[in-house]
């Protein structure tokens, strides 16, 4: 799965109107900064063993929406989401990412997704340098 992918189609949903793109980056945002710190809050606070492991989960699950949100600043430029999109089936996309979105409950998954990604474009890049 292809996190700046899920987040592109995610911010153009079924017509790529602005109102959705600044919701969804809205939502991002929101979703790392609220559930971060209110799993932090839960780590720190709480002395039982179920509010300590829902809150690592919440804190897990809180840092799937870092490099959404960060996908989603970068394709707010003008432009940008376009060229994301660009020649994608848009439609077929949508179905498939509804469901990939999912991975957003399993804790750091997206997080590791999108390292895994950055790593492999870094290594491309070396191995075809263009000049």
């Amino acid at each position: 799965m292809n996190v700046r992918r899920l987040a592109a189609i995610d911010m153009y949903g079924s017509r790529g109107t602005t109102r959705r793109r600044r919701i969804i980056l809205a939502e991002f945002l929101v979703g790392v900064a609220a559930m971060v710190t209110w799993g932090i809050w839960l780590l720190a606070s709480s002395s039982g063993l179920g509010p300590r492991a829902f809150g690592l989960w919440l804190t897990g699950a809180g840092l799937n929406y870092a490099p959404l949100s960060l996908y989603a600043l970068a394709l707010m430029r003008p432009g940008a989401l376009d060229a994301e999109l660009a020649g994608v089936d848009i439609d077929r996309e949508l179905r498939r990412y509804t469901v990939l979105q999912l991975w957003v409950v399993v804790p750091l998954s997206l997080v590791v997704l999108a390292i895994r990604d950055a790593l492999a474009r870094r290594r491309r890049d070396r191995a075809n340098p263009q000049a």
